[in-house]
């Protein structure tokens, strides 16, 4: 299989980052030009809820049993540390009629985050040729992505809000892609919940003012608000839904 396209989406919490990463999955799995693998690598998100997916396991999770394991000589006789550690990571992948899974999930101590970034790295390198393509979830601060998770990124996605702050939020993001020289192969905005999927003239300016290339505007979506509410998977919802409408527009502007 060729090299997958790689998508990282960010964006700072509370904009609804998770939820249009959810629906771009579902867009990819339902267009079936190949599996999708699917990276939650935000600790406080809940990728899986939008998915509607059990997650009964994370990298982070099994660092932490492991580490318990290795304190108390429970490591299996006959294996070595680096295999019972290859056989537990590899417990870790969801898989799903549509797509796989790979869970980061939190972790405590200290360095443990280096640690398990480092599990995540690997795992992803080690199943990256199977998938067409590969969707990262990130945090704002865009750790994992510097880390060189991924092995490239294709598409960087900036998912915000429409006020002024979430714009301003976002640019610093792209400010960050330019100073570390990840050098996507594209990169863009998404301005979420806009009513009526309309932008005031007040955050079109500050989006010029940033030198944002705006990708387009998600409608804000009284049926992703009930999802959230009851705790449906949004990324499930018909797709007549609004913001799924808008969304497929989008992702078909832009190539994917």
């Amino acid at each position: 299989m060729a090299t997958p396209h790689t998508i990282a989406v960010a964006g700072k919490g509370g904009v609804g980052k998770t939820t249009t990463c959810g629906m771009l999955i579902d867009y990819l799995c339902k267009k079936r030009r190949g599996p999708v693998l699917v990276v939650d690598a935000d600790a406080n998100s809940n990728l899986n809820e939008v998915l509607g997916v059990e997650v009964e396991t994370s990298l982070g999770q099994i660092r932490e049993e492991m580490a318990q394991a290795e304190l108390k000589g429970s490591i299996p006789k006959g294996m070595t540390k680096a295999d019972y550690a290859e056989f537990k990571f590899n417990s870790a992948l969801i898989e799903d009629d549509d797509f796989d899974m790979l869970v980061m999930g939190r972790t405590q101590g200290k360095g443990c985050y280096c640690y398990v970034n480092g599990v995540l790295k690997s795992q992803v390198d080690k199943y990256a040729k199977n998938y067409s393509y590969i969707v990262m979830d990130n945090e704002a601060g865009l750790e994992h992505v510097a880390r060189g998770t991924l092995p490239h990124v294709d598409t960087m996605l900036l998912i915000s809000d429409c006020s002024r702050r979430g714009i301003q939020a976002v640019a610093r993001i792209a400010e960050m892609v330019r100073e570390m020289d990840l050098n996507p192969g594209q990169m863009g905005l998404i301005v979420n919940r806009a009513p009526d999927g309309k932008l005031d003239d007040g955050v079109k300016a500050e989006i010029e003012k940033h030198g944002l290339t705006l990708f387009g505007v998600l409608p804000h979506d009284e049926a992703v608000y009930r999802c959230d509410c009851v705790g449906e998977p949004s990324a499930k919802l018909p797709e007549s839904d609004p913001m799924k409408t808008a969304l497929k527009g989008i992702m078909q502007t832009i190539g994917l």
